[in-house]
C-alpha cells in the first residue's frame, strides 16, 4: 500500500484462481520460469481485492463520475474538518482536485467498483493498471477509509 500525495492510497492487487463455491487459494502470480497455470474446470481467475471484498463493477461516463465525485468530496471534506478541526482544508481540497484531474485526464483507463449492494453514496474504488499494463491496483481516498486494527 502506497500513500500518494497524502490524499489517496494505491493498493496493488493480483489475479488469483478460485473454484466456484470454494475459498480463494494463495494466488501468487506465475513466475517467469513456470508455465502459466491452467485452470481446472469450475475455476476462474479473479482480482483478489474484488473477490475478498465482494466488490461489484459499475460503469460511469465522465460526466456522471464528475457529479458523483463532487458530492463525495464535499461529504468527505466535512468529515475531514470534523475529525481534524486544525486541518488546512484549502490545501487538502487542492490535493484532491489535483488527483481528480489526473483521474479525469485518464478516465478511460479506470474501472469503477462499489460494494456488493451497489451503494454509491460511499467511496467508489478505482482500478487501474501499472505502467507494465499487467499489475492491477486500486486507488482509494485516504480520508474515506476507516482504520481497523488487525
Amino acid at each position: 500500500m502506497k500513500l500518494v500525495d497524502d490524499v489517496v492510497y494505491e493498493i496493488d492487487c493480483q489475479l488469483v484462481t478460485v473454484k466456484k463455491g470454494v475459498d480463494i487459494d494463495i494466488g501468487a502470480n506465475p513466475s517467469a520460469e513456470e508455465a502459466e497455470e491452467t485452470l481446472e474446470e469450475g475455476s476462474e481467475q479473479v482480482n483478489n481485492v474484488v473477490n475478498a471484498f465482494n466488490l461489484q463493477e459499475i460503469s460511469f461516463d465522465k460526466k456522471a463520475y464528475q457529479t458523483y465525485l463532487k458530492k463525495y468530496v464535499k461529504k468527505l471534506a466535512e468529515k475531514v474538518k470534523e475529525k481534524n478541526p486544525d486541518v488546512d482544508l484549502k490545501a487538502w481540497q487542492d490535493k484532491v482536485t489535483n488527483f481528480s484531474k489526473k483521474v479525469l485526464g485518464n478516465f478511460n483507463d479506470y474501472q469503477f467498483y462499489t460494494g456488493k449492494n451497489f451503494e454509491q453514496e460511499g467511496m467508489i474504488a478505482l482500478l487501474n493498471y501499472r505502467e507494465d499494463g499487467i499489475t492491477p491496483y486500486f486507488t482509494l481516498f485516504k480520508d474515506g477509509l476507516i482504520e481497523e486494527k488487525v
